[in-house]
């Protein structure tokens, strides 16, 4: 993948191109969805009716201009994306689609694809395929559900393939979370995981699941990918499986009855079933997400990770499912052993596990993931985290903020990590060092953006609101998944209503999500005043109503400008992807580094990851 067109001076051209664009265009994403109405936004930024905006995003499909054409187009005259140079109003709607297109990461042709990337990882002389684990293959979609399934199967495949040519064994997961991609590397690729998570709950419930699963992966045997037909477990299974509960294997025995009745549907009723559900949560999950980001209201969803009943369901145990278990083993039932039996074998498996352990010298191959609790910065030591740290990769799934480089900066800055694969998320996140307000990074802090030392020089700031705007999914809402458009206009009107009747009243407290409670625009106002904390008698239902009536007309205004907020999200992203990918080819020991797309937008709209090799891990250059 040698190439000039990825060299530093490359991609240090690519980026000016698009602040080039941003400059213009970034007031739109920086604009407060809240303040639509009251700021009269649509009239401040937009000199075209909103229906004209909406045809234009509907028909022109093919925004997809080389980023010569504007630069080019520069030279001749201002160059204006569509916008009035005298007002900066838009004029121009199709030419601000294509620009935004051409100023995208497809539309700039800077990343490389997951396939290209591993084979050129793997092209080398003695060139090996990928080592699997023979008794532990687990198929991931057995265990976790189809978004999470597809990211930790193709990210896995990356990380191993960068271990692989590295020649290491030991990969470090940086905000690893429940440990989905760490359990899947040990169990699949042998890998020898430490999964590092500030969040004490994540790291007690990956230790759990992993138990579990790993326990559970004794059983599997290899299965036909082609037919998904589980083969009957082997006299030899049996005798892992009394490591389990006799609770729990009564469990197994009953979930794997259950997967037997519905065996017939597997392929049709049973899968449109279960994976549907899963895919209607996940859009209903992103649909809020998005109304959240457009707000800017700090109401994202989270999980309440103090309240362990606010977990989802643990995934792990619908690996289980027909031919998992020995329908006619002859030891019986386990309600029918004695207290002494269960004793017995019990010591037996005890005395077994032990050895194992020595036989192999100290490592099973149950003890390839380990989680820990700890909070990393670039600065944190990792051999006082890991008392038995070699040479590693470095990997982040989807890390939020500013974790995601600060995961570049260790990789930088620590010797023993010879590679790294990052995928970011949670650009709201971010804190920004140039940022006017810098209400988000303290001057004494060490800020996510920029990155690089060539936007640092020039001072370059994105804002908040754009940043928020980052994080809309334009493949998802242009096949009609991803806004909740009546809630957004909800709450710009109540915040006109808020304006006339309460003087501009601003509070530390957020609305937050009540929308979704309320039946009518009338109880979302009560609902959000009650919230707030404000005299309710100061209105009427007949008032309320009013202001629905007299703004309804303009809700074509927010949805137009707010779908062109999400033509701009890719843009953004891509700004902050390009300063982290010209910060890796800033470094003199990092001999490879490139942009990836690793997942399908659609199920995971953040799929473009970091790759950085070092000069002593690889043959590869730029």
């Amino acid at each position: 993948m040698a190439s000039s067109m990825n060299s530093l001076e490359a991609i240090q051209k690519k980026i000016d191109a698009v602040k080039l664009f941003l400059s213009v265009s970034l007031s739109i994403a920086n604009a407060h969805t809240v303040d639509f109405y009251t700021c009269d936004v649509w009239d401040q930024f937009m000199a075209v009716p909103p229906v004209e905006v909406l045809t234009e995003i509907t028909l022109n499909g093919d925004h997809k201009r080389a980023p010569e054409h504007y630069l080019k187009h520069g030279n001749a005259k201002k160059i204006t994306f569509g916008f009035c140079d005298d007002s900066k109003r838009l004029v121009d709607v199709a030419e601000l689609l294509e620009a935004a297109y051409a100023h995208s990461l497809p539309g700039l042709g800077v990343c490389v694809g997951r396939t290209e990337l591993l084979q050129s990882l793997r092209h080398t002389d003695n060139a090996q395929p990928l080592e699997e684990v023979p008794a532990a293959v687990v198929e991931s979609d057995e265990f976790m559900n189809s978004k999470k399934s597809h990211e930790v199967q193709a990210m896995s495949e990356v990380v191993a393939s960068l271990a692989q040519r590295c020649r290491v064994k030991q990969v470090i997961d940086v905000g690893s979370g429940k440990g989905y991609l760490c359990s899947f590397l040990s169990l699949r690729y042998g890998l020898q995981v430490y999964g590092i998570d500030s969040s004490s709950v994540n790291t007690h419930g990956a230790q759990e699941r992993n138990r579990k699963l790993k326990k559970y992966s004794r059983a599997y045997q290899r299965h036909s990918k082609a037919n998904r037909t589980l083969t009957v477990m082997l006299p030899s299974g049996q005798e892992d499986l009394e490591d389990i509960a006799p609770g729990e294997r009564e469990d197994m025995v009953k979930m794997s009855g259950d997967a037997a009745k519905g065996k017939g549907r597997r392929d049709g009723e049973a899968q449109t079933n279960t994976t549907g559900l899963t895919d209607r949560n996940e859009e209903d999950a992103m649909t809020s997400l998005t109304s959240a980001i457009l707000l800017e209201d700090n109401s994202l969803p989270e999980l309440d990770q103090s309240d362990p009943a606010s977990a989802p369901e643990d995934p792990f145990l619908s690996a289980l499912c027909v031919g998992m278990v020995e329908p006619t083993s002859p030891r019986g039932p386990p309600s029918e052993l004695s207290l002494e039996e269960r004793e017995r074998r019990k010591r037996e498996n005890l005395e077994r596990k032990a050895r194992s352990w020595v036989n192999s010298g100290g490592m099973g191959s149950g003890m390839l993931y380990s989680p820990l609790t700890s909070y990393v910065t670039a600065e944190t030591e990792l051999k006082e985290i890991i008392g038995e740290l070699e040479d590693a990769v470095m990997v982040g799934l989807h890390t939020c903020g500013d974790l995601a480089p600060s995961t570049l900066r260790m990789f930088v800055a620590k010797r023993e990590l010879l590679s790294v694969c990052s995928v970011g998320c949670c650009y709201h996140l971010l804190s920004e060092e140039f940022d006017p307000t810098r209400q988000e990074c303290p001057s004494s802090s060490v800020c996510g953006f920029p990155l690089s030392g060539y936007l640092r020089e020039q001072s370059w700031f994105c804002g908040r609101n754009a940043r928020m705007s980052a994080c809309l999914a334009l493949e998802r809402v242009a096949k009609g998944q991803g806004i909740q458009m009546e809630s957004l206009f909800y709450r710009a009107v109540l915040h006109v209503i808020l304006k006339d009747h309460y003087s501009s009243f601003k509070s530390e407290k957020r609305v937050g999500n009540v929308y979704s409670k309320a039946t009518s625009f009338v109880d979302y106002v009560w609902r959000a005043l009650r919230r707030l904390e404000l005299d309710e008698s100061k209105l009427s239902d007949g008032v309320i109503q009013g202001y629905h009536d007299t703004y309804r007309p303009r809700m074509v205004e927010m949805e137009a400008f707010n779908m062109l907020k999400v033509t701009l999200a890719p843009c953004i992203e891509g700004l902050i992807l390009l300063d982290r990918l010209c910060f890796l080819k800033e470094q003199e020991d990092v001999a490879f580094s490139t942009l990836v797309q690793l997942f399908d937008p659609l199920l995971s709209p953040r799929c473009y990851g970091v790759v950085g090799v070092k000069a002593t891990g690889t043959e590869l250059s730029e």
